[in-house]
């Protein structure tokens, strides 16, 4: 009776016993991703001889056939790539707003904002960069070739897998059934899959071929003709001319340091590395473990770091191909210990009463907006994955549709979803996204401008050498994902394993309450309630696919996360 009672203690608690608190352990290369057949995919390609960048294109293109939800070739994404002898690089292959995409293409004729518009159907759809980004990181960096590293997902798509129970109920979703070609494939004409069936996709499988055999064919030949015909025909507004001039953009990654500890991460235009320095630069000055994991004191500092990080996301923040962005101002230490002194270790401060700090006066000639937002539930989407290879050179990357399934529009005859990127410009400055983010005009729609993001893939080093591998799909969540699971290694003394599990929590300045996952304690949240923190409890979120490194041995040691059917795999 003891132990079945003690089972289901921990089977009730949450996240953190979702799984075994042990990362997975290989001697020689691990991959983390949101699906085993993705993850087998990459460790193939590396027995093959390929390196962490062969493994992170092939398990890309194999997530565009086994996780349509976010796997993608009518994407974008970000990937972060360091070699074993410390040379870090970031590609850009985020999606553009078409030539004819105007600022005010989703308000009406009042200047409202169009419900639904920017997400559901061809007019959501940005001009897509994820075939680029791999082909370019292959071409560049790889060692086998494209049809090698392709050869795993032309394979699923061709031969098929069987759905799990959880990827049978998201086919379900009814946005996909408004548009004849994604209810055809996904949903077979109102004849749903169930746990078990094999999911077949001979239109990706053949546009896969003729991707692997010609990659220029996407942007600048017949595919991309074809593309273009299917979004024209629905209404949209990408051209094969948008997709001809469309370019892979290589930027330099961003540094920061926390606690002696070296990271790296994306620039703008994801937000999401300026925003993680800002945070942990905030967060330095506090000694989080003597607080304990998970207490109401440092659960309190830490929702206060997220607030005051997301109010400057929300001013500043966009393409800096486009816009002026003051990534050094923000990431300055001397701006987090400004910031710091703001806090009030016993009481929340109200969103609403946040004063920027003055140590850099200049930063308000960028500041836009601050209206304050209605609460909007944040959907799933996005996926991330993380490879280190034998010979310790290190991918993340962070891939998305935008929306689950993204705009829900298959193209037509090619077999592939296309994304809804458009929503996550500032479609009107001051007005929520629908991951209730606020934006300033410097994430305005024009053409051929890329949408600021919240993708936050990162590398942690310690004494130079690579320790933490990371990141996560969910949002605004994303930066406070990552942010928890490396204070949660950093700070708390937790495994990789331990980290990716433990409950999280959230605050993106508006709307002002915070986010906490169930398996927090209530007495802590009680305690958080009296200092001020308005707290809404929530199920699981995220989904984070990590690698640590053992610094001692060199063991690989991956961390696919406990909430969700994911796998590392490694050898």
């Amino acid at each position: 009776m003891i132990q079945v009672a003690l089972a289901a203690l921990l089977m009730s608690a949450g996240p953190l016993y979702a799984a075994p608190l042990r990362p997975k352990h290989a001697a020689h290369a691990m991959v983390a991703s949101v699906h085993e057949l993705a993850s087998n995919a990459g460790v193939e390609v590396m027995k093959e001889g390929g390196n962490a960048v062969d493994a992170a294109v092939a398990v890309g293109f194999a997530l565009a056939v086994v996780h349509p939800q976010a796997g993608n070739l009518g994407g974008g994404g970000f990937m972060l790539f360091r070699t074993a002898d410390g040379n870090a690089r970031f590609i850009d292959y985020r999606e553009e707003a078409p030539a004819a995409a105007t600022a005010d293409m989703y308000l009406d004729a009042h200047g409202n904002v169009v419900a639904g518009a920017s997400l559901v159907g061809y007019k959501a759809v940005g001009v897509p960069g994820s075939v680029a980004g791999m082909v370019y990181a292959e071409k560049k960096y790889g060692r086998l070739s494209l049809e090698k590293d392709m050869a795993p997902a032309i394979k699923l798509a061709r031969d098929g897998y069987a759905l799990a129970w959880e990827d049978a109920r998201d086919l379900h979703d009814p946005d996909l059934a408004k548009f004849p070609e994604s209810r055809r494939i996904f949903q077979r004409d109102g004849d749903f899959y169930r746990q078990g069936e094999i999911l077949r996709q001979q239109d990706l499988a053949r546009t896969l071929e003729r991707i692997a055999k010609n990659p220029e064919d996407f942007y600048h030949g017949a595919l991309a003709r074809e593309i273009a015909a299917a979004v024209e025909k629905g209404g949209g507004l990408v051209t094969a001319l948008d997709l001809a001039k469309y370019e892979v953009k290589e930027r330099e990654p961003i540094h920061g340091r926390y606690r002696g500890y070296e990271i790296i991460s994306a620039p703008p235009p994801s937000s999401g590395g300026v925003a993680l320095i800002e945070i942990l630069n905030i967060l330095e000055g506090y000694d989080l473990g003597k607080s304990g994991n998970r207490s109401a004191e440092s659960m309190h500092l830490t929702l206060e770091a997220f607030r005051r990080a997301f109010f400057d996301r929300a001013e500043f923040l966009g393409d800096p191909d486009f816009s002026k962005i003051p990534v050094a101002q923000l990431m300055d230490k001397k701006y987090g210990v400004a910031w710091r002194q703001s806090v009030d270790p016993l009481h929340a401060t109200p969103s609403k009463d946040l004063q920027r700090p003055a140590v850099f006066s200049q930063l308000e000639q960028y500041a836009g907006l601050h209206p304050q937002p209605a609460a909007v539930q944040e959907p799933e989407h996005t996926t991330h994955y993380s490879v280190v290879d034998p010979e310790g050179n290190a991918v993340a990357v962070t891939t998305t549709l935008n929306d689950s399934f993204g705009s829900r529009v298959t193209a037509e005859g090619l077999g592939f979803l296309l994304n809804d990127e458009m929503d996550d410009f500032t479609v009107k400055p001051g007005v929520p996204n629908t991951y209730g983010l606020v934006q300033s005009p410097a994430n305005a729609i024009a053409s051929g401008k890329r949408p600021l993001s919240s993708m936050v893939p990162t590398m942690v080093l310690k004494d130079g050498k690579l320790f933490l591998v990371l990141g996560s799909p969910g949002g605004a969540r994303i930066i406070t994902t990552v942010a928890t699971i490396l204070m949660g290694v950093v700070d708390y003394g937790l495994n990789i394993q331990e980290a990716v599990n433990a409950p999280r929590f959230h605050n993106q300045w508006l709307p002002d309450t915070n986010y906490v996952e169930k398996g927090i304690s209530p007495d802590t949240i009680r305690l958080l309630q009296k200092m001020g923190q308005p707290v809404i409890q929530e199920n699981y979120w995220s989904d984070g696919e990590c690698i640590a490194i053992d610094l001692n041995t060199g063991e690989r040691l991956g961390a696919s996360d406990g909430r969700n059917n994911g796998k590392a795999v490694g050898f």
